[in-house]
């Protein structure tokens, strides 16, 4: 079954706040790939693909992330998958 992949930009307090770390976490949990990295303008880049009800339940989990977080916005882009082995943090 070929991967579906999602680009997803996260905004509010989301720097500092451990969400790279858990998004790791429940990014291998639903075994999914790819990479998550802060950018320089405060918000959350995320590269990630798998089956598209594991992406779907990512991508909610982002609307929130951990507890210490503040998310204020999200942006979500679907792509195909690229083909990644893990998920890294960047």
């Amino acid at each position: 079954m070929k991967k579906q992949g999602a680009i997803i930009k996260v905004f509010g307090k989301v720097q500092g706040v451990g969400f790279r770390y858990y998004a790791q976490k429940k990014a291998v949990e639903l075994s999914l790939t790819g990479f998550v990295q802060n950018k320089p303008d405060g918000s959350v880049y995320i590269e990630v693909e798998g089956p598209e009800e594991k992406l779907d339940e990512f991508i909610l989990w982002c609307h929130e992330g951990p507890g210490w977080a503040r998310v204020t916005n999200i942006q979500v882009q679907r792509t195909p998958g690229w083909g990644y082995d893990d998920f890294e943090i960047g």
